[in-house]
C-alpha cells in the first residue's frame, strides 16, 4: 500500500508527536528529549535534530542545567500546526508549481501556461487551511475513542 501523493516524511510526524508531549507538559517546566523519546519511542538522536529547527522557528526553548530540557515558547493554544510542519518540513506544497515564492514556482518551465498548476494552488492551499485551523492544545488533549474505529482513527 503506497502512502499516497502528499504526505510528511519523519520529520513531521516524530517532530508532532515532539511538541504535542511539550503541550502534554506545559507548565510544568523543561522536559528532557530523553523522557520524551522513551515514553513516545522516537530515537532520540533524531528529536535532537528537530528541535534545531523548532527552536529557530521560536517555536521551543531550550533549558540548560541538571533539570534542563525543552518547553513550549508559546502556549499551545496559540501554536498553529501548519507552523510547526513548516519549521519541520519547510513549505507544503504538492508540486513544485504550487510553490508560494516565484523562483521555486519558476522551476516548472509549464507555470506560466499551466491550466493543471490551477489544481495544485487549490490542494495547497487546502492543506495549509487544514494544518492551520488546527492548534497544539487541540492535538493535546486526550483522544476520545470513536465506537467501532480502528484505534488509528480517534476524533481530536
Amino acid at each position: 500500500m503506497s502512502s499516497g501523493a502528499v504526505h510528511f516524511s519523519t520529520k513531521g510526524e516524530y517532530g508532532v508527536r515532539l511538541m504535542v508531549e511539550l503541550a502534554r507538559h506545559y507548565g510544568e517546566g523543561p522536559v528532557s528529549l530523553a523522557d520524551i523519546a522513551e515514553h513516545d519511542d522516537l530515537p532520540r538522536p533524531y528529536l535532537e535534530q528537530l528541535v534545531v529547527s523548532l527552536r529557530q522557528a521560536d517555536l521551543v526553548v531550550s533549558h540548560r542545567g541538571a533539570r534542563g530540557g525543552y518547553t513550549l515558547a508559546s502556549p499551545p493554544e496559540q501554536i498553529r500546526m501548519g507552523d510547526v510542519l513548516r519549521a519541520l518540513e519547510g513549505p507544503i506544497v504538492p508540486m513544485i508549481c504550487a510553490a508560494h515564492d516565484r523562483e521555486t514556482s519558476d522551476q516548472c518551465g509549464r507555470t506560466t501556461f499551466c491550466t493543471v498548476n490551477t489544481l495544485w494552488v487549490k490542494v495547497r492551499d487546502a492543506i495549509n487551511a487544514a494544518v492551520d485551523s488546527l492548534t497544539l492544545a487541540e492535538l493535546a488533549s486526550p483522544p476520545i475513542p470513536t465506537p467501532g474505529a480502528h484505534p488509528a482513527h480517534v476524533v481530536v
